[in-house]
């Protein structure tokens, strides 16, 4: 199996899926269809509509979000994946080989998205046609777009259009072969505003300087950290400081125009991130009460707007799907996979939402997504597609 393993990745980074803007998405959508109706699936392309396009990504309204489904009889286990990639970076980064050509050496694959998660999808290619030549039915694959900039017109999109027909989904996201993400956190972006009085710096004294407001504020922030640092999720993470939640002040600041300008305005971003106990509605009353409890002490007029939120999803660790997929993993890896709550974010949360128990499995390495030389260990590409295989088989009829 190594060798079509590596064919067939080697074909899906050949094709540059860079978002955004949403490149060549029609011809990989083409060619995945091909190669499903090959053997023997249904299959269905889905295209998002423009004005839900425009919402996320205005400058992507002109290249078309495509959604893949095939399946093959009454499906009873649906594997997901996004084809996106992220764009490869400076060229002089990629040491091993270019981005989109594709080198195997030394039992890994590079390539941009090769973990990213073409890895990913290349085990479900791998096992649906594993599962056909065994005769096994009753399974269902989406591949998605736009994950790399929040799944809405992708996973998100598909989640809510009632398309899906199987009663559980896993995502063939790199976790590792030997890890299975069972939900995953949260966050909440704030854009703290601060506005003073411009003057010139020659006259400061005329002014009232906003940096210097969002400086108390983002100061007193801490206060908060600490609060809520306290805070631990009781469910596994691969590093552990990742079960209590946590704040990014900064990421984004906005400010003034010039040095001899005392600035009228100033403004920075906070990234909170949410674990599954919390409530993400709680989080922003929280979190605005407290800034606005420190603007009172401050002559600045402040405020503070929400501009993203991803709710936290999960899936109990002894649910059966998680039984089933672990127990697979077992069989195939030789050991009992670790259940844990990924500490970014992941698709996983759409169809949770929808009403659809979904975890979260695929090849690794994890921590190579979006580098340069981006790579995956062919290896468990080969395994978690004998694992999706040993899966369709517990669950499928024949």
């Amino acid at each position: 199996m190594e060798e079509k393993a590596v064919s067939l990745l080697r074909r899906l980074i050949s094709i540059p899926t860079v978002n955004p803007p949403g490149e060549k998405y029609a011809e990989f959508v083409d060619f995945a269809e091909r190669y499903f109706k090959s053997l023997g699936l249904d299959t269905e392309v889905l295209e998002v509509p423009k004005s839900e396009v425009a919402k996320v990504c205005p400058e992507c309204v002109d290249y078309p979000r495509l959604i893949l489904i095939a399946r093959m009889g009454e499906p009873r286990i649906h594997f997901n994946g996004h084809y996106d990639v992220v764009p490869p970076g400076p060229l002089e980064s990629w040491k091993v080989t270019k981005p989109f050509e594709p080198l195997y050496k030394d039992g890994r694959l590079y390539g941009r998205g090769a973990v990213d998660m073409k890895g990913g999808l290349t085990s479900i290619m791998l096992a649906v046609e594993k599962a056909v030549t065994a005769g096994v039915k009753n399974f269902e694959v989406s591949f998605v777009p736009d994950e790399e900039i929040g799944g809405e017109t992708g996973a998100g999109y598909l989640a809510r259009s009632g398309k899906i027909k199987a009663p559980w989904v896993i995502i063939a996201e790199g976790s590792g072969e030997d890890n299975i993400w069972i939900g995953h956190r949260g966050l909440v972006w704030f854009m703290v505003e601060v506005y003073g009085r411009q003057a010139h710096g020659s006259t400061p004294w005329l002014g009232l300087n906003a940096f210097e407001g969002a400086a108390y504020i983002a100061y007193r922030l801490q206060e908060y950290i600490k609060a809520i640092s306290t805070r631990v999720s009781k469910y596994e993470y691969e590093d552990p400081r990742g079960a209590s939640p946590t704040i990014t002040i900064g990421g984004e600041v906005r400010g003034s125009v010039k040095t001899n300008v005392v600035p009228g305005y100033f403004a920075f971003s906070v990234d909170r991130r949410v674990i599954p106990e919390e409530d993400i509605e709680e989080v922003k009353r929280e979190f605005i009460a407290f800034v606005e409890k420190i603007a009172k002490e401050i002559p600045h007029r402040v405020e503070v707007k929400v501009t993203n939120i991803s709710e936290p999803a999960l899936v109990e660790p002894n649910h059966p799907l998680v039984e089933t997929l672990a127990s697979a993993v077992e069989e195939v890896v030789g050991k009992k996979p670790k259940r844990t709550v990924c500490i970014g974010g992941l698709d996983a949360r759409f169809f949770i939402k929808a009403g659809i128990p979904t975890v979260t499995y695929g090849p690794g390495p994890v921590n190579l997504a979006h580098a340069p030389d981006e790579y995956v260990e062919v290896k468990q590409v080969i395994n978690v597609a004998e694992t999706y295989f040993r899966v369709i088989k517990k669950l499928a009829v024949r």
